[in-house]
C-alpha cells in the first residue's frame, strides 16, 4: 500500500546488501529476473518494488505468476496499513496518493486496497506498518531478509502484542494468553516486562502456563515441518494479552527458547512492551 513504508523497506534492503530496483512496471518484473540469473550477472538478490501507482497496475499479478513459473526464488512481500494511519501520513507530509483523482483520500486509499487485494492474498509475508517506527520496521525486515537467514529455511517470527492495542494482522497463528494470572495486579511486577526474571518466574510458574507451553511445543513440533513441506517460507505466530507488557512476552519468549533449542532461528518482536 502507498504509504506503508516502501521506500523505507526499498532503503532497508539496500542496506541488507539487495540489489533494488524501485517503481518498477510490473511487465518488466520477469524480464528484469531473467537478466539477474544470467550466467556472470553478480546480482544474487534482486528486490523489485512495486506498486499500484501507474496505469499498469493490473499487471502486478500476471507478472508475479510470471516470475513464480521460473527457476527463480520468489519471495513477495506485502507492505500494510490501516487507512486511518495512511491518511494521516499522507496529510503530515502534505503529499498526494497516487490514486487520488478529484476524490476523497480515504477513497483513493479503499481503492488502492482494492485493486492490491489479490496481490496481498498470494504474498509470501504481510507486514502491517499501522503500529511501526521505521526502527521497527528495519528490524523486522532484517530478520526476515537478512543475509544469514539460511537458503530455503522457513523464518519463524515470534511476536507479542497487547488486545486492547488491536490484533496484529500480519500472523498465521494467535494465542491467547488472558487465562493465566496477570503480574499488572502484583505492585512488585506492574513496572516490570516479561524478559525481566521476577515476571517470567511468575508467568512461568503458573501450572496453567506449563501445561500451556507443552502443548505448544507438541503443536509446533507438528506444525512447524508440516509448513516447510508445503513451501511455506515464513510463520508467524502471535501471544497476546491484555497489555502486551507481561504475560504475553514471557510466554512468547519461552516458546522462541523452545524453537531455538530444536535449531530454529526464531526473530522475536514484541509489539506493545513500551506502551
Amino acid at each position: 500500500m502507498s504509504g506503508a513504508g516502501r521506500s523505507q523497506a526499498a532503503d532497508n534492503l539496500e542496506d541488507l546488501g539487495w540489489f533494488v530496483i524501485d517503481n518498477l512496471p510490473p511487465a518488466l518484473m520477469p524480464k528484469v529476473s531473467e537478466l539477474a540469473q544470467a550466467p556472470g550477472s553478480g546480482y544474487e538478490q534482486v528486490g523489485l518494488v512495486v506498486g499500484a501507482s501507474g496505469p499498469d497496475h493490473g499487471e502486478v499479478l500476471e507478472s508475479l505468476r510470471a516470475l513464480r513459473s521460473t527457476d527463480a526464488r520468489v519471495r513477495v512481500l506485502f507492505l500494510d496499513a490501516s487507512t486511518e494511519v495512511l491518511v494521516r501520513r499522507y496529510e503530515s507530509t502534505r503529499r498526494r496518493h497516487p490514486l487520488a483523482d478529484g476524490d476523497r483520500l480515504a477513497d483513493a486509499i479503499e481503492r488502492e486496497r482494492e485493486l492490491l487485494d489479490p496481490v496481498k492474498a498470494g504474498a509470501d509475508v504481510v507486514i502491517d506498518t499501522t503500529e511501526l517506527n521505521i526502527h521497527q520496521l528495519k528490524a523486522r525486515i532484517g530478520d526476515l531478509f537478512g543475509s544469514d537467514r539460511a537458503g530455503n529455511a522457513m523464518q519463524i517470527t515470534v511476536e507479542s502484542f497487547g488486545f486492547k492495542h488491536g490484533l496484529p494482522l500480519d500472523v498465521d497463528l494467535v494465542l491467547d494468553c488472558r487465562f493465566l494470572p496477570n503480574p499488572h495486579w502484583v505492585d512488585e511486577l506492574r513496572p516490570l516486562s516479561g524478559r525481566d526474571e521476577a515476571v517470567k518466574d511468575y508467568v512461568l510458574g503458573q501450572p496453567a502456563a506449563i501445561a500451556f507451553l507443552d502443548h505448544m511445543n507438541k503443536l509446533l513440533r507438528l506444525l512447524v515441518p508440516a509448513y516447510q513441506h508445503e513451501g511455506k517460507s515464513y510463520l508467524t505466530i502471535a501471544f497476546g494479552c491484555t497489555g502486551g507488557r507481561h504475560r504475553s512476552v514471557a510466554i512468547a519468549e519461552e516458546v522462541a527458547e523452545q524453537l531455538r533449542a530444536r535449531g530454529e532461528r526464531p526473530a522475536v518482536s514484541h509489539r506493545d512492551i513500551d506502551r
